[in-house]
């Protein structure tokens, strides 16, 4: 089905991060597994829930909206897994790995980014305002883990030229 309304497309967006953020609480356990970094394994672990809550926000705005969601899978998220997955196999657990996993993390939050900003901007011009602020707070959980996770590489970073010298 053809997308031809704003209406039309916040529900296409809405369902491609619903679908993305599902994929992600299934790739977050595996990422903190794979990761040799405490600190990095708890970032991924603390933002499981802060995922599963964001999936609770969109069931809250599809009820508020009285909206149904597609059923699709985000084929962004879907490659973005892929990626995590290769990176897992092809790099030995250890201090590369994480470095690796951290940008991967990094990529995922700012695909977030990219897609509450544009659904908070959909909904504003829609007159959503129950959900505006739903999305904002998700905007706002998405920014603070990507600069969580560019925090623990550059302390991550500084511990590996501790070691060199």
């Amino acid at each position: 089905m053809a997308v031809t309304t704003i209406e039309e497309l916040f529900i296409h967006e809405l369902s491609d991060i619903y679908s993305a953020e599902k994929q992600l609480t299934k790739a977050l356990p595996r990422l903190a597994r794979a990761s040799s970094s405490p600190q990095l394994a708890e970032a991924f672990t603390s933002h499981l829930e802060e995922t599963q809550g964001q999936v609770e926000r969109i069931d809250e705005i599809v009820e508020l909206l009285g909206i149904k969601l597609k059923r699709m899978k985000c084929a962004a998220m879907e490659g973005l897994v892929e990626e995590g997955k290769e990176v897992i196999e092809e790099i030995e657990k250890g201090p590369l790995r994480d470095v690796a996993l951290i940008g991967g993390g990094n990529k995922v939050e700012h695909y977030e980014i990219a897609s509450y900003g544009t659904l908070a901007a959909l909904a504003t011009q829609l007159g959503y305002t129950k959900a505006v602020p739903l999305l904002l707070a998700t905007l706002k959980e998405e920014k603070a883990a990507d600069e969580k996770l560019t925090l623990l590489s550059e302390q991550l970073g500084k511990q590996k030229q501790v070691e060199k010298a």
